[in-house]
């Protein structure tokens, strides 16, 4: 979600079979609470994601149902704030957004 309550996608690559398994295992249970999505800040726009200026590394990418608040932030701010993450904002560039669902899985063109 946005600061102004707009719903915004982000597009993220998973790699590895357990994890692809666990993120279709969520996806087909709805009542699964560990629907949120977090992972490592690449600043590099991907091909996959053209609505962004950066990306996930894909074997950072874990669900959670909780996280600390330190690393809780939504897309636009991280887009406003690019040049920040890794220092104060987003230690170590990780990104945990608390608005964040895992909504559906994009086939691999």
């Amino acid at each position: 979600m946005s600061p102004k309550q707009e719903m915004k996608h982000f597009v993220f690559e998973v790699h590895g079979k357990a994890s692809i398994d666990e993120f279709r295992a969520t996806l087909a249970d709805p009542t699964n609470r560990k629907r949120h999505v977090s992972g490592v800040i690449d600043q590099n726009r991907v091909s996959y994601n053209p609505s962004w200026s950066f990306h996930l590394v894909p074997e950072s990418v874990r669900l959670f149902e909780m996280q600390i608040e330190v690393c809780d932030a939504n897309v636009t701010y991280v887009e406003e704030h690019l040049d920040e993450v890794g220092g104060s904002f987003l230690p170590k560039s990780f990104w945990c957004p608390w608005s964040s669902e895992l909504e559906s899985e994009i086939p691999v063109l």
